[in-house]
């Protein structure tokens, strides 16, 4: 999977709580979709009319908001079924980042898992950073609605410079910094693997009979 560093981009609010995988990608785009191409059904069902135009509220056809890579959401955000096709969707429309006060676990954890950081912060933090987004859509911002989140510093820099500080597991953040999966992450210590099955095949033979 690709690394995050540092990342500096557009930033939309979807200060929605409780969106589900469900609306991230829906359940039959997964069976007749390849993962590859699951981006252009991402949010499907706001995202495009009945007649399947694009929907004009939705939150990233909005001129100041479209290609942005950080999505900042509300309470409880891709809760429901435990899909990896909600990352895989998010990733095929850009989104390398999200920013909420809570996630649905499973989502949380597919997201490191495919080069995705998911940040979690205070309610109000979000709320303060979703406003300021909002704001620099405004006529007569000097901003734009961006962010610039830095896994090396654990740090979210916002419009008006504001310097937040965030939390991630160590190993977690030392994956990403890599681009490795848990998997990859695991294979980086084969060498620590192979020793340790050496010794233990010289002290217990008989736990590993000849093929």
């Amino acid at each position: 999977m690709d690394a995050f560093t540092v990342l500096d981009a557009r930033a939309a609010p979807l200060m929605r709580q409780n969106v589900n995988t469900d609306i991230i990608i829906p359940i039959h785009r997964l069976r007749d979709v390849p993962q590859a191409e699951l981006g252009a059904y991402a949010f499907e069902p706001w995202r495009y009319l009945p007649d399947g135009s694009e929907n004009p509220e939705f939150f990233l056809h909005q001129p100041a908001y479209r290609g942005a890579q950080i999505v900042v959401a509300g309470d409880n955000f891709a809760c429901g079924s435990s899909r990896e096709g909600a990352v895989w969707a998010m990733m095929g429309m850009g989104v390398r980042c999200v920013i909420a006060p809570s996630f649905g676990p499973i989502f949380f954890n597919n997201c490191f898992q495919n080069g995705v950081l998911p940040i979690q912060l205070p309610r109000a933090e979000v709320e303060a950073i979703a406003n300021e987004l909002e704001a620099a859509t405004r006529p007569g911002s000097n901003h734009e609605p961006r962010l610039s989140v830095d896994l090396q510093k654990r740090e979210v820099v916002t419009p008006s410079g504001r310097r937040i500080t965030f939390h991630v597991d160590g190993i977690r953040r030392d994956a990403l910094l890599q681009g490795l999966n848990e998997v990859a992450l695991t294979l980086t210590r084969e060498a620590e693997i192979a020793a340790h099955q050496a010794k233990a095949r010289a002290s217990t033979p008989w736990l590993y009979p000849a093929a």
